[in-house]
C-alpha cells in the first residue's frame, strides 16, 4: 500500500529523472521506487519493503548504507567549513589529506589527482589533459581519443561519445567526430567460434593497431577502457588483452586512461584493477568507490611523466585553463576520507574478493545447466548472467525478458539490474557483502530466472 501518494505526484509533475522512459514515467506507466533508508547491504522504500541491494545503487556504495562515521565526518565538515574553492592553489584540510590518501593507495608511478564531482566530469578532464599535454609536445594534431563499443564513460558531450552504447548516442548527434571506438573484449560474442582466449585476445589487439594505422597514429591522443566492461555487460577481459593493448599504445606513443570508476578502491578484490591487471596508465578515472557515494566526488590521477608535461605547459603558457566551482569539495573530501578509512579497517577490499568469489560460484553452480543461461561470469564483487535463446540468439527486445525477471527478483527481495543493450542481469552489491547475504542474492535469482516461461506464445 503506497503511505505517500502526493509523494509520487510531486515526483512526477516536477522531477526529471536521468536515463528514464521521460513520458510513461510523467503518465504514471512505469513503476517508480522511492526510497527512505538503509542499512549494510539492505535499503527500504517509502512502502516499507526491505530489499538486499545487489548493485549497490550503481555500483557505487561500496562501504554500505546507513555508515555513520561517514555520515558524521559529512556534517563536522559542514559545520568548521562548508566550501572552499581550489582555484589558484586553495586548499583545504580535508581535500589535501584525501589527496595524500588517494595517492597512498594508487600504483607508484601516479603523481597527483584533480578532484571533480562525478566520472563524467572527471572524463572530460582528462580528455582535456590529454589535449593540452599534446600541445605542449609541440602535437596539436593529436586529438582523437579510442574508446570501445559497449563500453560507458559518461553522458556529457564528449564522455557520451567516448560510451559505446547506442543509447548514449541515439539522437543526440554523438559520438562526436574527434572520438573512434574499437572491439570490446567480449570473448562469448567473439564472430569466430575457434579462437581461444589468448587467440581472441591477439585479435582484440590487432583490431586496435588496425585502427591506428587507419587513423594515423600521429592524430591519436589517447586509449581509453574500464578494467572490466562495466554498464556495458560486467564483462572481465580475456587472459592477456591488457597487456596486448599497453604493447600497441606503446608502439605508437598514445596516451592510456583507466576508467576506474567502477572497479577503484576495491571492487576486483585490490584496490585498484589497475593492480589487478599489470596496467601502468597515464591517467586514471575514479568516483563511485571514493565516497562511497555518501557524496559527490571524482577524480583524475595524473602519472608523474604526464603531470611533468602538464607543469612544463604552465609554465610556459600561465595557469592551466580548467576547474570546477566545486572542485576538491571539502565535503566531499570529508566523506572520502572516513570512506577509505572504513575500507581499509573492515577490511573491504579482502572481503570483496572472496565474499564476490563465492557470489559467482554460487550463481554458477545454482544456474548451471539452465537452456536460457548462456553464461554466468564474475569477477570480485561483480557478477553477470547473461540468458539467451536455446541456440544462443538474443531475445526480441519487445518481450522484456530480462527486465521482467528482474522485477520478481525485486518481489523476492533483491535488486538486481537489467544491463542495457543486452539480456544480461547484473550485480555489483556493497564490498560489505556476507556469504549468507549472497545465498540471499542467489536464491532469489534462481527462483526467477527457473519459474520464467522463456516460451515464445
Amino acid at each position: 500500500m503506497r503511505t505517500n501518494d502526493q509523494l509520487a505526484e510531486w515526483d512526477r509533475d516536477n522531477l526529471f529523472h536521468p536515463s528514464t522512459a521521460l513520458g510513461a514515467h510523467a503518465r504514471g506507466e512505469s513503476s517508480a521506487r522511492i526510497m527512505t533508508g538503509g542499512k549494510g547491504v539492505f535499503v527500504e522504500d517509502r512502502d516499507g519493503n526491505r530489499l538486499l541491494d545487489g548493485f549497490a545503487g550503481l555500483y557505487c556504495v561500496n562501504a554500505g548504507y546507513g555508515r555513520t562515521e561517514i555520515a558524521e565526518a559529512i556534517s563536522r565538515q559542514a559545520h568548521e567549513l562548508s566550501y572552499y574553492h581550489a582555484y589558484a592553489g586553495h586548499g583545504t584540510e580535508t581535500s589535501i589529506t584525501l589527496a595524500k590518501m588517494v595517492m597512498d593507495r594508487a600504483p607508484d608511478h601516479m603523481s597527483k589527482v584533480y578532484f571533480g564531482l562525478g566520472g563524467s566530469d572527471a572524463n572530460e578532464t582528462n580528455v582535456k589533459l590529454c589535449w593540452y599535454y599534446n600541445e605542449v609536445l609541440g602535437r596539436p594534431q593529436k586529438k582523437k581519443i579510442i574508446s570501445r563499443w559497449r563500453a560507458y564513460h559518461g553522458s556529457g558531450l564528449m564522455t557520451g561519445s567516448l560510451s559505446g552504447l547506442e543509447l548514449f548516442h541515439r539522437k543526440f548527434g554523438l559520438p562526436l567526430e574527434q572520438v573512434k571506438h574499437t572491439e570490446a573484449p567480449y570473448f562469448l560474442h567473439r564472430t569466430d567460434r575457434s579462437q581461444n582466449e589468448a587467440e581472441y585476445a591477439e585479435w582484440c589487439a590487432e583490431q586496435l593497431e588496425e585502427l591506428i594505422e587507419k587513423e594515423g597514429a600521429d592524430t591519436i591522443a589517447a586509449f581509453i577502457g574500464e578494467p572490466v566492461l562495466g554498464t556495458g555487460g560486467i564483462v572481465p577481459p580475456p587472459t592477456g588483452y591488457w597487456d596486448g593493448i599497453q604493447k600497441v599504445l606503446r608502439k605508437h606513443d598514445i596516451l592510456l586512461i583507466i576508467d576506474e570508476v567502477v572497479t577503484g578502491f576495491g571492487r576486483l578484490g585490490t584496490m585498484f584493477g589497475s593492480d589487478h591487471f599489470g596496467l601502468k596508465p597515464d591517467l586514471i578515472t575514479i568516483a563511485k568507490g571514493l565516497t562511497s557515494a555518501y557524496a559527490p566526488l571524482s577524480g583524475s590521477i595524473v602519472s608523474q611523466s604526464m603531470f611533468d608535461v602538464l607543469s612544463r605547459g604552465t609554465d610556459e603558457f600561465g595557469p592551466l585553463g580548467h576547474g570546477w566551482t566545486y572542485s576538491a569539495h571539502p565535503i566531499g573530501a570529508a566523506a572520502g576520507i572516513a570512506n577509505l578509512q572504513l575500507i581499509d579497517e573492515l577490511g573491504l577490499v579482502k572481503n570483496a574478493g572472496e565474499v564476490g568469489r563465492y557470489l559467482t560460484n554460487q550463481l554458477q553452480s545454482a544456474l548451471e545447466g539452465h537452456p536460457n543461461v548462456a553464461e554466468v561470469r564474475g569477477i570480485g564483487m561483480l557478477a553477470a548472467i547473461e540468458l539467451s535463446n536455446k541456440d544462443g540468439s538474443g531475445f526480441d527486445p519487445n518481450r522484456k525478458i530480462v527486465p521482467d525477471i528482474v522485477a520478481d527478483i525485486a518481489r523476492r527481495g533483491v535488486i538486481a539490474r537489467p544491463m542495457p543493450q543486452s539480456d544480461i542481469i547484473g550485480y555489483a552489491p556493497p564490498l560489505c557483502l556476507s556469504v549468507e547475504e549472497a545465498d540471499v542474492i542467489v536464491d532469489a535469482t534462481k527462483a526467477a530466472i527457473i519459474d520464467y516461461d522463456f516460451k515464445v506464445d
